[in-house]
């Protein structure tokens, strides 16, 4: 049975790891302000790429560019974001749970991987996955040269025709609470994307007639190579910020489970303490009484 002494040690030990996952809370907070703040500079830009590249497309008789090639997709180069660190919560086992159950369903295919971040690396590593690429510690401060150097690395492969299609598994952002977890294709770029925009998009249907110095070909090679560089760029900035508010979310939770334990072991130990100065009481009246006899 614990002694009064056994209760005051695990108390304290709670405590400090109490201490410990506020902190945590606390560091995953303001680099999910950063990370949050990165994401919704993004997406306006990355729609806006998208437009102009659809302006460009508008302006030519048979767009033609290597990245745009369909074939059939019997290499498949897949890109798992995971994170780096645990302490996350689920985040990184449904990202691998995701990315296996991908994977087993095109089996039939060549598969190839990108791994980013360790997490995903170690799992795929030992399940023999043929890797085209690893890149580590990158989610924590996202900027746009390893979003750059990961695109031409993609590009290079699918060019070279080593690859058929390359699609990105992540977690996309939706709020702190929120992640929703994304197959995104990546290449080749789908005509459809290209050739208008979404109904439900503002301005949809409508031609910007913009005045162009360079010829539309010209431009349109130049965008293709930026388009993918921002796609990747903004997908890494959505796991790297939905990464931060499930580490939050999860050190939050335990700052919450370690003050509900603290006070069930207080009370557990002020139970055994009254217990021991109710047997303590009971001796002397029983001693007392026997020395009136």
């Amino acid at each position: 049975m614990p002694t009064l002494l056994d209760y005051r040690r695990r108390i304290r030990s709670v405590k400090n790891t109490q201490q410990i996952t506020r902190a945590m809370k606390f560091i995953a907070a303001a680099l999910l302000r950063k990370a949050q703040e990165g994401v919704l500079a993004a997406r306006p830009y990355a729609s806006e790429i998208l437009r102009i590249l659809r302006s460009a497309v508008a302006r030519m008789e048979h767009p033609e560019h290597p990245l745009l090639d369909r074939r059939p997709e019997e290499r498949i180069l897949v890109i798992v974001l995971t994170g780096d660190r645990g302490l996350a919560g689920p985040f990184n086992a449904n990202v691998i749970r995701y990315a296996l159950g991908f994977l087993t369903e095109h089996s039939s295919a060549k598969l190839r991987v990108i791994a980013i971040g360790k997490k995903g690396r170690d799992v795929l590593r030992k399940r023999a996955y043929e890797f085209a690429g690893e890149y580590f510690n990158i989610t924590q401060n996202v900027e746009f040269k390893h979003a750059k150097e990961i695109g031409q690395r993609v590009i290079e492969l699918y060019t070279a025709k080593e690859i058929d299609a390359v699609y990105v598994i992540y977690n996309e952002f939706k709020s702190v609470m929120v992640q929703r977890l994304v197959a995104q294709k990546l290449l080749p770029i789908d005509p459809e994307v290209l050739s208008a925009a979404e109904k439900n998009e503002p301005g949809a249907g409508i031609l910007v007639d913009y005045i162009y110095e360079q010829p539309p070909a010209e431009l349109f090679e130049a965008l293709v190579l930026r388009y993918i560089d921002t796609e990747v760029f903004r997908i890494l900035l959505e796991s790297s910020a939905a990464e931060h508010g499930a580490r939050m979310a999860a050190m939050e939770s335990a700052t919450n489970n370690a003050a509900d334990l603290i006070e069930d072991l207080t009370l557990q130990m002020n139970k055994l303490r009254q217990a021991g100065i109710t047997r303590e009481l009971i001796e002397i009246v029983s001693g007392a009484a026997s020395a009136n006899e």
